[in-house]
């Protein structure tokens, strides 16, 4: 077996800026849709549930794409596939704002997530790759901002400009965002001849999926893909329907609904300014049990208090609490299979939106019929049962190393 490739001495920190970018407008793309559901649907003449179509279609191709683009990172210039990709998303994009039908949207929704799929398990398998074990951490929870922040701005994007400008202009602004940073990724290509250099296994005789095998014969790898396919699953048959939910229930504007939803954000910055003490006093396991609670006690609020300010620290909880739990599953991940770390952390984020998208289609009959609080309900009493579960997973395998 070959070793990996070996990190850099040094920090390539602007390298990093440009793929936290990325990773900001991927994640932009990814929840810009949310609250724009309400206008889409009355738009194309149909239900909220029916136009959740865009997110399920767009979820599903990310999840595909991973397993067949990502584990070219391991034989390719990884900082070169994002730059390519990002590119092509700016198109993509800008064909769903040129979109005249539910149908021809779902399409377009599906090319941007074939694009923007393997866009943040690259960049972290690049970081991975170039960054010291010892400052590996800090790094990436930098990197983690950027994506987190454009989760805030991918909502503050949707529910603002579509509010005043209507949904298309919103995946107008989301394409312009992309060409800037494909832009800023291509001029870093030229300055940065380290960002072109492949990775020693390019040239390996070995085809590109051979790193699945490994992969999926490692129990521990199977119960970390399980739990993240399970986390999503919960996590987003609720979360996706929350501004239709604020918008139907509250009749609230979709630039309120969109400032409610950045909320989400706000708690997962919290997290990554306070990782260090949080990974000091709870552990892995503290992480995953109380992060599972905060989850459970969130959604119950969003059920029955229906009030903006209540869903706003709701939200704020349920951002913190998901990063608890889903950083702990993507540390374990990033060591699944270090010497193919790109096709590790691909397969990771597939599961990640596997489990998004069957979670937005299940709950969507349910919200057409019943109204979104029976879901959130269902959603809070599943977290402690995952949480428990993972829980003792860790343990035992904690144990069995220190044996």
């Amino acid at each position: 077996m070959s070793s990996a490739p070996a990190p850099a001495a040094s920090t390539p920190t602007r390298a990093i800026i440009f793929l936290a970018m990325a990773g900001f407008a991927s994640q932009a793309m990814v929840r810009g849709a949310d609250p724009l559901l309400p206008q889409i649907a009355a738009d194309v003449g149909t239900t909220v549930g029916t136009a959740s179509i865009v997110i399920s279609a767009y979820a599903v191709s990310h999840g595909f794409s991973q397993l067949f683009v990502g584990p070219f990172g391991d034989r390719f210039p990884k900082y070169t596939m994002v730059s390519v990709l990002c590119a092509l998303c700016a198109v993509a994009v800008a064909a769903c704002g040129l979109s005249d039908s539910l149908t021809t949207l779902g399409i377009a929704r599906l090319v941007c997530g074939v694009f923007a799929g393997p866009i943040i398990s690259l960049g972290m398998a690049y970081i991975g790759d170039s960054v010291p074990w010892e400052r590996r951490q800090t790094v990436l929870g930098r990197f983690l901002a950027g994506q987190i922040l454009g989760l805030v701005g991918g909502q503050i994007i949707g529910g603002v400009i579509g509010d005043h400008f209507g949904w298309r202009n919103a995946f107008f602004f989301t394409a312009a965002l992309f060409a800037i940073v494909a832009l800023a990724l291509f001029t870093e290509m030229l300055r940065n001849p380290a960002t072109r250099s492949a990775p020693p296994k390019a040239g390996s005789t070995r085809g590109p999926y051979a790193g699945y095998v490994p992969l999926f014969r490692n129990p521990w790898a199977r119960i970390v893909l399980f739990t993240v396919f399970v986390e999503a699953a919960i996590m987003f048959a609720a979360f996706a329907y929350i501004g239709a939910d604020l918008h139907l229930r509250q009749g609230m504007s979709f630039s309120a609904v969109g400032a409610v939803l950045s909320a989400f954000g706000a708690g997962g910055l919290i997290y990554v300014l306070s990782v260090q003490t949080l990974v000091n006093r709870l552990g892995q396991t503290g992480l995953v049990i109380w992060g599972g609670a905060m989850l459970c006690a969130s959604y119950l609020a969003l059920a029955f208090v229906p009030v903006w300010w209540v869903a706003a620290g709701a939200i704020v909880a349920i951002g913190l609490g998901f990063h608890m739990l889903h950083n702990t599953l993507q540390v374990n991940a990033t060591q699944m299979a270090p010497e193919t770390r790109a096709t590790a952390l691909t397969v990771f984020s597939a599961s990640l939106y596997f489990g998004q998208s069957l979670g937005v289609a299940l709950a969507a009959p349910a919200v057409d019929r019943f109204g979104a609080a029976p879901v959130f309900t269902a959603t809070a009493l599943m977290w402690p049962l995952l949480a428990w579960w993972f829980v003792g997973k860790l343990r035992r395998k904690t144990a069995s190393v220190a044996d």
